[in-house]
């Protein structure tokens, strides 16, 4: 399955990448899983997407949890919360 990764904001910025296209195996079914295959790189990519840090998903434009399932040709972005004032 392949899903196309979208990266906003500081997550971006830090990352250094705007996204991928990513190949992932049958066993991962859903965003956190995604997340946890994306901090197994180390680096950078464990630290901006840690599970302590405060970020938000979506799914095809959706905010979404970390549970939600996955289909291929999807699209799962990863931003900061926006605070306002």
């Amino acid at each position: 399955m392949k899903i196309q990764l979208r990266f906003f904001a500081s997550v971006r910025e830090k990352l250094a990448s705007s996204g991928e296209l990513l190949a992932i195996s049958n066993e991962i079914t859903n965003a956190s899983q995604v997340r946890a295959l994306l901090i197994a790189r180390g680096g950078v990519w464990a630290e901006v997407l840690a599970p302590d840090r405060a970020l938000r998903m979506a799914y095809n434009q959706q905010m979404i949890h970390g549970d939600t399932p996955l289909q291929d040709g999807g699209e799962l972005a990863f931003f900061p919360p926006v605070t306002g004032g």
